[in-house]
């Protein structure tokens, strides 16, 4: 048996974002940080794209609609 530690990363809009090593386990604190980078990410939604190779992908997905 052989054990593979995934890296996370967290993308928005095709960039893969920073992760500050103080964060990695604070996801609301993650999403802050990531907000003052892109602000439409306070409104976006997590969601988790699978894993590709030994990255576990998180992406941002803005709100598609109309405002009203």
């Amino acid at each position: 048996m052989q054990v593979t530690h995934l890296r996370h990363v967290y993308r928005y809009d095709g960039i893969d974002l920073p992760v500050p090593p103080h964060l990695v386990d604070d996801l609301q604190g993650l999403r802050a940080y990531h907000a003052t980078l892109y602000p439409a990410i306070l409104n976006a939604e997590m969601v988790d794209a699978g894993v590709t190779g030994d990255v576990r992908v998180t992406e941002y997905r803005r709100a598609v609609g109309t405002k009203g």
